[in-house]
């Protein structure tokens, strides 16, 4: 990956007078007219207003900007301020999600009712587990992931290990959504994360100390793109996060999901761990996003937008430090990654409304199935041969055991489901033909 170009120096010293006129009389933006929060690096290759150099435009750019920035309790190594500009467009953005994730989806329906919204989210939780985990390099499918989380089978190899700590870790943060945030929770969830994956266990559950190596980022080409700040400020610098994360800092209004993006840039800038500093980054943001009351935001899996673009989300990193702690540029990004997570949600939610509405149409002389039978008769149409399991359909939709075997015994009984034995356990296939016997009854 290439590095961004850092930008100019934007003294008043290196302009002259002449210039410094003719960019004021220019009257530029902060951002674009479509509000896009450009960096130099693109800004430089762009043709720059008519009388105006490159320089001179980035100049002007950054003087805008400045009357909008508001400095963040984050700091660098150097003891420097990361900011925040508040533009339209991140408003904007914001309020599109309060707007998407504040209603209820769908809660007139019987989809998203309480019998059926456990499905909806174990699905979303593997979705993240999973993708969060690729994001990191491990390789797994997620067919076979999704059948390991389901079946409830230990992992074979380290890859599906770190599938399963993801699914944990977020698991763990739903149910410390109601804490506040501190160093031992922080610590906790990295523990979750790595457990079993690392090459030097002492590592798990622990922060970084002066006595050893200092990790660094590195892109994908071995190149060092970020070094984070010392091991000896790290107990100071996580409570610092933790305060800022339960609202103590700063002293205004932070908009609870900037809040959100800027606690998942600060882990990831201070990298206080060996090992797990992104999965942990993307836990604490669900955290908090569920801290604050955004339910929905369970169901959204960020991942899986950040592993479409890896390049573009390291990018983020990059501007912001490049540009003088300039945090915009992350928010922005993240903004743009959960909205499209949302717009991902509302389509899956459609999707499975019109499936169940096609198998309500072919069980009409069935009465009495409940949601979760009816959940697994459309996966079982779209995937012949597929087997369940009495453990497996308990997880999936998060009831007991006795729950899930009475659901398939019933369908067996109904010839909706065959039973097979394997070993010492009860296993279920849909018949070669169900839509035709779902039809014929």
């Amino acid at each position: 990956m290439k590095l961004p170009q850092t930008p100019p120096p934007t003294d008043l010293k290196g302009l002259g007078v002449g210039a410094m006129l003719r960019v004021v009389a220019a009257g530029i933006p902060a951002t674009s007219p479509t509000g896009q929060y450009r960096h130099w690096e693109t800004m430089r290759r762009m043709k720059a207003p008519e009388g105006l150099s490159p320089e001179e435009w980035w100049w002007g750019t950054k003087i805008a900007r400045s009357q909008l920035l508001k400095e963040l309790p984050l700091r660098d190594g150097a003891g420097r301020n990361f900011r925040l500009a508040m533009t339209d467009r991140l408003w904007e953005m914001l309020h599109e999600i309060d707007t998407h994730l504040g209603r209820e989806v769908g809660s007139a329906d019987r989809l998203f009712n309480e019998a059926t919204r456990t499905r909806y989210l174990v699905s979303s939780l593997v979705e993240e587990a999973v993708t969060s985990s690729q994001l990191e390099g491990a390789v797994t499918s997620r067919t076979v992931a999704k059948e390991m989380i389901r079946s409830g089978r230990p992992p074979r190899t380290i890859d599906e290990r770190m599938v399963l700590n993801n699914y944990e870790a977020i698991n763990f943060v739903r149910e410390h959504r109601n804490d506040p945030l501190t160093p031992e929770l922080v610590v906790e969830i990295q523990a979750i994360l790595t457990e079993g994956t690392l090459d030097d266990p002492e590592h798990v559950g622990r922060v970084q100390i002066p006595s050893e190596e200092r990790v660094r980022v590195e892109d994908f080409d071995g190149l060092v793109v970020h070094r984070p700040p010392g091991a000896a400020e790290l107990p100071e610098r996580m409570q610092a996060m933790c305060d800022f994360a339960n609202g103590v800092t700063p002293t205004g209004f932070m908009h609870p999901v900037a809040r959100s993006i800027l606690l998942h840039l600060w882990l990831a800038y201070d990298h206080p761990f060996a090992d797990g500093n992104g999965r942990t980054a993307r836990a604490l943001f669900y955290w908090s996003m569920l801290h604050e009351g955004y339910w929905l935001a369970e169901y959204l899996s960020i991942s899986t937008i950040l592993r479409k673009a890896p390049i573009r989300y390291a990018k983020s990193f990059l501007y912001v430090e490049t540009d003088e702690n300039d945090a915009t540029y992350f928010v922005l990004s993240q903004l743009k990654v959960v909205r499209r997570s949302i717009d991902g949600l509302y389509d899956y939610i459609e999707r499975k409304r019109g499936e169940i509405h096609e198998v309500e149409a072919l069980l009409r002389s069935h009465d009495g199935l409940n949601y979760r039978q009816l959940a697994l008769l459309t996966h079982a149409l779209r995937h012949p041969g597929h087997r369940y399991s009495f453990q497996g359909h308990a997880r999936s939709h998060g009831v007991v055991y006795q729950s899930a075997r009475t659901d398939l015994l019933a369908l067996a009984d109904l010839g909706l489901l065959e039973r097979h034995k394997m070993g010492k356990q009860f296993v279920f296939t849909a018949p070669a033909a169900l839509a035709d016997v779902l039809r014929s009854d």
